[in-house]
């Protein structure tokens, strides 16, 4: 069954997609959401394989949704269903990390083959990397194993599994700002809680120790959004 998260405005629409995809196709259970400050909100809680959103919406659009998400989502299939095919439009998806454009008006069955298409290259991607090794100047996150290697030497040093994971988001958007709402959102499930907040400063207060010897890699704080890992090859 695949899990898939419908953002779209327009109510009949949305019933009619939902409908085609979970009874006409099968195979799918369909969670709707009426704009993108809503699917923010539900993906955060269901975590979907696949989010199908229109982009011209009240509140929040397609663009802003989708930058959020993959501001600490890289995996989700992301693909917009729209009207609006300007270059410029098309361009500004695909910045922002969408995997497919389907212009409206469409059948179930277009859209289903380019879901499946999207999910045997998402596997296909995952076999290759499946060991989650990120290279860090003359270290090497082992992410699933929470280990930091030292190529020079051959030492491994474990770090905590919270601290793999926070290091592996920065990692995966190295030289980028992650905001540090996103990061708690992601990790602690809440975007202003105290303690959440003063445990994510002592985690990146010790990656920052473990990391103090390489100085191609900075662990950056900017001072009200985020953190940034700075890699310098």
């Amino acid at each position: 069954m695949i899990k898939l998260l419908l953002v779209e405005d327009d109510e009949s629409l949305a019933y009619i997609e939902k409908t085609g995809l979970e009874d006409i196709i099968g195979g799918y259970e369909v969670i709707t959401a009426k704009n993108g400050k809503e699917g923010v909100k539900v993906w955060e809680e269901t975590h979907p394989d696949v989010i199908i959103s229109d982009i011209d919406m009240p509140v929040m659009n397609g663009f802003e949704m989708v930058e959020r998400i993959r501001e600490t989502d890289g995996d989700v299939i992301i693909i917009f269903t729209s009207a609006l095919t300007s270059p410029n439009d098309v361009k500004a998806g695909y910045r922002l990390g969408i995997n497919n454009y389907v212009k409206k008006p469409f059948v179930p069955e277009e859209l289903d083959a380019h879901i499946q298409a999207l999910m045997k290259m998402r596997a296909g991607a995952k076999t290759q990397n499946e060991t989650s090794h990120y290279k860090l100047g003359k270290f090497t996150l082992d992410a699933n194993h929470a280990t930091l290697r030292n190529d020079e030497t051959g030492e491994a040093q474990t770090i905590t599994q919270r601290e793999a994971q926070i290091l592996q988001l920065l990692a995966e958007n190295k030289n980028n700002v992650v905001r540090r709402e996103a990061i708690l959102s992601r990790f602690w499930n809440t975007e202003d809680d105290y303690f959440a907040s003063r445990s994510l400063d002592v985690f990146v207060n010790k990656l920052r120790k473990v990391l103090a010897d390489e100085p191609k890699i900075t662990l950056k704080t900017v001072r009200g959004i985020g953190l940034q890992l700075l890699v310098n090859a």
